[in-house]
């Protein structure tokens, strides 16, 4: 590794130039400025605008991260969906409590959510299943997600034989595959503004009720 390439990394700077936050335009309910945030970064043509890392600990308190899709925003929550015998969901199941991380650099903004994750219904998991592209069905009975596999073509054959079992019928959700829904207990907007005076809005959920705080960067 060429070191001196490396120290480079330090003189990597963008100069932030977007418009602040305006704390009387912030909604009352965070979970509809959420909604308003994400909502921009599609209006941006931000690529993958609904990426989310999901940060989540295991039972040695080794945190773990991975990026997973937003699929919705309730009155509660933020849905994503996945393998619930992947690594994710066992952690989950173990420690509820994660972490969410959006970043549109586009847009210059990062938004930090934190919570409880657990299980939607099995109905709305079916509902969002059966809106899924069939590659994507097929995928999510395909794949022992997290397990070791021999080989990627092996991978590829698992797809293969259930594409073959499914042709020409409906596929079904897989009884190990569906929904999350992480309800937030501290929410924070954060927007990139020049010399680093970074804005930083947040939410935080006591006694029951939302309560505002600017954060210095």
């Amino acid at each position: 590794m060429n070191f001196e390439v490396n120290n480079k990394l330090r003189s990597i700077r963008d100069t932030y130039t977007q418009s602040g936050i305006k704390v009387d335009k912030m909604s009352k309910n965070p979970l509809q400025q959420i909604l308003q945030w994400v909502t921009n970064a599609v209006d941006a043509g931000h690529p993958e605008p609904t990426a989310m890392i999901l940060s989540t600990i295991d039972i040695q308190c080794k945190p773990h991260s991975r990026v997973v899709l937003l699929k919705g925003v309730t009155e509660n929550g933020l849905q994503f969906f996945t393998n619930y015998t992947s690594h994710k969901a066992q952690e989950i199941k173990d420690y509820p409590d994660v972490s969410l991380l959006f970043f549109w650099p586009l847009l210059e903004r990062q938004l930090r959510i934190e919570g409880k994750a657990s299980k939607i219904s099995p109905q709305s998991s079916d509902e969002y299943f059966d809106s899924r592209p069939r590659a994507s069905q097929i995928g999510a009975w395909a794949s022992p997600q997290s397990q070791q596999m021999n080989s990627f073509e092996a991978l590829r054959e698992n797809f293969n034989k259930a594409e073959q079992q499914f042709k020409d019928q409906k596929i079904s959700r897989p009884p190990h595959w569906g929904g999350y829904e992480v309800i937030p207990n501290y929410v924070e907007f954060w927007q990139g503004q020049p010399g680093r005076m970074h804005q930083r809005f947040c939410y935080r959920l006591i006694n029951n009720k939302w309560k505002n705080e600017i954060l210095a960067p």
